[in-house]
């Protein structure tokens, strides 16, 4: 936490502090009233009444409501400073920004990526190692296509929005679709029957509220 906020939140706990004290004073002000009130009621031709025992319990009942006010916690809402995401659909499950499908079927990679376009989404594609790691957990043992193609061998790798391959792993072989397996990526021809990975955005973002006690 920078000194800024440091100096801001004692601010804020000192102006808390004095507020609660001038409540406290006022509040004892208030209780010497009303017993001044009482004795010269109690004091006077309606002391034999019920008169001073009304007063006794508006009093009592006075001093709880304040107590329960002043010092029971108070609690308040406190926005993160990132937003947090809804759960993916379905069998999808989720991964920083993104949802992922991992298919049962075993077609071949054009099939796997219309099948991703229907389900508004397109073959996996990963931004990072950790990324990565991710979908070589979840996959099992099957080999998946993800969203790597190629025109030829002399062309670079790209993925299906168009977007160049930052090549942050290599891929084997000299085909021309990629497909994720359990040394790596690596590359077969259009034909060959394997699972496939989906992916698309989590775009639903909310602001998450934290409860937490004014005293925290």
């Amino acid at each position: 936490m920078s000194a800024a906020k440091v100096e801001e939140a004692s601010m804020g706990r000192v102006k808390a502090d004095l507020t609660t004290l001038d409540c406290l004073q006022e509040v004892e002000m208030g209780i010497k009233l009303q017993r001044k009130c009482l004795r010269t009621v109690c004091s006077g031709p309606l002391a034999k009444s019920s008169w001073c025992y009304i007063m006794m319990m508006v009093l009592i009942v006075a001093l709880i409501v304040v107590f329960v006010v002043l010092f029971l916690p108070v609690k308040k809402v406190i926005e993160r400073h990132g937003p947090c995401y809804d759960t993916c659909p379905g069998k999808w499950i989720g991964f920083g920004r993104k949802c992922f499908y991992f298919s049962e079927d075993m077609r071949n990679w054009t099939f796997s990526r219309i099948s991703c376009i229907t389900l508004e989404a397109h073959l996996a594609q990963f931004e990072s190692l950790e990324e990565l790691d991710f979908l070589r957990t979840h996959m099992g043992p099957f080999n998946h296509w993800i969203g790597l193609h190629r025109e030829s061998q002399e062309q670079p790798w790209r993925w299906t929005d168009n977007t160049e391959y930052n090549k942050i792993v290599l891929t084997r072989g000299e085909g021309e679709c990629g497909y994720l397996s359990d040394i790596g990526i690596s590359s077969a021809r259009d034909y060959t029957h394997r699972k496939w990975i989906c992916s698309k955005s989590n775009r639903s973002t909310v602001q998450c509220p934290e409860i937490l006690n004014q005293g925290e």
